[in-house]
């Protein structure tokens, strides 16, 4: 069911108005929309909507599972800019292909696109739909904006990151849940269950992602592994390595030579840093999945909860 509603909003990707002329703006964008990935996001939205709603929820949902797609790949871009990162999923950043200019102009128009795309969504809850969109775009700049603060300070504690993370990965992951739910017909305490489950999976999907950044394999991962320590960056990992031990750990707020990357990895396995890591995930996966028990019986329900078990535990 997944792999349906994958080629689902692939297709509808491909459909979108997007001109030839100019093609320095246009280009950029199709390369952003072209560029793959799971689509976890909108394929969680169409299975909300369908768990509630059924079918024809499904079939009006999918605009608004094209907005969550097209903000997402928007955020990319700009992130990418912002991190001076090279490459994402393998291949040339926007920003590197087409220059950076033309990667923030994209994005802007990339975001105008997927309010459009949200106001053609079949809900009879229009008003609440968008202020949970403005919502989202909110919260996960003011997520961005402490993520990017973060990269100055030395007293960021885990709790401080957990709460950054709320909103830079969770924000999104919340509405796509609570937005396909509001096109199904969920009510008030559906939308909250739902919201929870997001809250929930977004933090056991970033922890997951600060592990495979040192732990996964680099042909499959896509990117240099050890690119968050290298660079400085304060994760789940870093600052756990930090309470431990503040001052074994305290240059690597600086970053860490990539020679020096194994040797990191090490360390923190010795101090359990890894190990509280795939616990926490855990942890966190299970409160999503206790959340997701709000969901009617059926198989949408089932497939949306595969599909949070799979996000959570991805090798890569």
């Amino acid at each position: 069911m997944t792999a349906e509603l994958v080629a689902e909003v692939e297709a509808g990707l491909a459909t979108l108005d997007l001109p030839a002329d100019p093609a320095s703006l246009y280009d950029p964008v199709r390369y952003a929309l072209e560029s793959g990935g799971k689509r976890i996001r909108p394929v969680a939205l169409l299975l909300a909507a369908e768990a509630f709603g059924g079918a024809d929820a499904r079939r009006r949902a999918l605009p608004a599972a094209l907005a969550v797609e097209v903000f997402h790949n928007f955020t990319l871009v700009h992130d990418d800019i912002m991190d001076r990162s090279a490459t994402r999923r393998g291949r040339p950043c926007v920003h590197t292909r087409f220059g950076e200019a033309e990667a923030i102009l994209a994005g802007d128009l990339m975001h105008g696109l997927s309010v459009r795309l949200l106001g053609q969504t079949e809900t009879d809850r229009d008003a609440l739909a968008r202020r949970l969109f403005d919502r989202m775009v909110a919260r996960l700049c003011e997520g961005q904006a402490r993520d990017l603060a973060f990269e100055r300070q030395t007293g960021v504690s885990v709790e401080d990151y957990l709460g950054m993370i709320d909103d830079k990965t969770g924000a999104l992951l919340d509405l796509s849940l609570e937005l396909g739910a509001l096109v199904g017909g969920a009510d008030d305490a559906a939308l909250a269950a739902m919201r929870r489950a997001g809250h929930a999976l977004g933090r056991a999907f970033q922890i997951q992602d600060d592990l495979l950044d040192l732990t996964a394999d680099h042909a499959d991962w896509g990117k240099a592994i050890g690119g968050d320590i290298v660079a400085g960056k304060r994760t789940f990992l870093l600052l756990t390595a930090l309470e431990r031990d503040p001052d074994g750990w305290a240059p690597a707020l600086d970053g860490l030579p990539v020679e020096d990357v194994p040797d990191a990895r090490d360390r923190m396995d010795r101090l359990g840093v890894l190990a509280d890591a795939r616990t926490a995930v855990a942890d966190y996966a299970a409160a999503g999945l206790d959340a997701l028990g709000a969901l009617p019986p059926g198989e949408a329900s089932d497939a949306l909860r595969a599909l949070a078990l799979a996000l959570v535990g991805r090798a890569v």
